[in-house]
């Protein structure tokens, strides 16, 4: 009779056990199908929410390189460079006064630098680690990746240009305004190609994908895609020497600057006046460059 009753006892904890268990499967399945509907909720919202009026960029002149690349002329004048809310070497916000000059619309590509590579004889890019299949990142139309500093600065050189310098870089990604990024203060879905697949990319995006993104000059991706050289020496406290017109960066220096984070980076490391640093002889997925030209030069006009 004891046995019985221990037989009974069990199988109703067994029945009611298994009876949880799908009372459990079907609410973490309505949990999950409720989840995917906020997610997808919010994706709409934050897409519409970035949307904004085309900009009209006519009044900055276009001139065409010698590379046959189009750049954009960014007017002298003074600008707010730095931040005081960003890390210790953002600061101290400070006013440089930058002369005329141009900068490429777009950040180089892999065909265009490949036509370099071919005319100069010059080695090819080279990519030591990428976690994916390769081919996913090599292809023309994206952004030139796995050249050195000196890589860049040789590319400029041929293409009758230079490596903007730090200054002119930011001046060119922020205006004169304090923005923290090239389209305004607040990051939003879709005016930039950083870490995640929201923005529609997973790696690279061809160059100039983001027309919401674009500065107040008119410049494609200054912020992610790719990480930009500069021509600087990377000091950590320069902000607090650097000279009013036309800073250089310092003299000397291990590392150099990189600028406008990538494809890997969070909104916060995309800011406008967020520094990073490389030695020069770095070569990655996440770097490339574009080139700048002083506003004297001649060029042919588009």
């Amino acid at each position: 009779m004891e046995n019985r009753a221990v037989l009974i006892s069990s199988i109703v904890f067994v029945f009611a056990s298994f009876i949880l268990m799908i009372v459990g499967l079907v609410y973490e399945s309505y949990k999950s199908k409720r989840m995917r509907e906020l997610a997808a909720t919010i994706r709409t919202e934050s897409r519409q929410a970035t949307a904004v009026a085309k900009q009209d960029y006519s009044m900055y002149k276009i001139i065409v390189g010698d590379d046959g690349r189009e750049m954009v002329q960014v007017p002298e004048g003074p600008f707010r460079m730095g931040s005081a809310e960003g890390d210790p070497d953002e600061a101290p916000e400070h006013q440089v006064y930058l002369g005329t000059y141009y900068i490429d619309l777009k950040e180089v590509t892999q065909a265009e630098y490949e036509r370099f590579v071919k005319m100069t004889k010059r080695g090819k890019p080279f990519i030591p680690v990428f976690e994916d299949d390769i081919a996913k990142i090599k292809k023309p139309e994206l952004p030139a990746i796995g050249m050195s500093w000196n890589d860049a600065v040789a590319y400029c050189k041929w293409a009758g240009k230079r490596l903007p310098t730090e200054a002119e870089w930011e001046k060119a990604a922020r205006g004169e305004g304090r923005r923290r990024y090239p389209w305004g203060d607040d990051f939003g879905v879709g005016h930039a190609n950083v870490d995640g697949e929201e923005d529609g990319f997973k790696y690279l995006a061809p160059p100039g994908s983001f027309e919401s993104g674009r500065s107040p000059y008119g410049v494609y991706d200054m912020a992610g895609n790719v990480a930009e050289w500069v021509a600087d020496n990377y000091d950590e406290h320069y902000y607090q020497k650097t000279p009013y017109r036309d800073p250089k960066g310092p003299e000397e220096g291990e590392y150099k600057v990189i600028r406008g984070g990538s494809w890997r980076e969070t909104p916060q490391g995309a800011r406008v006046s967020k520094r990073f640093q490389a030695r020069m002889w770095r070569t990655d997925s996440t770097i490339g460059f574009r080139c700048a030209k002083d506003g004297g030069e001649a060029a042919s006009a588009s």
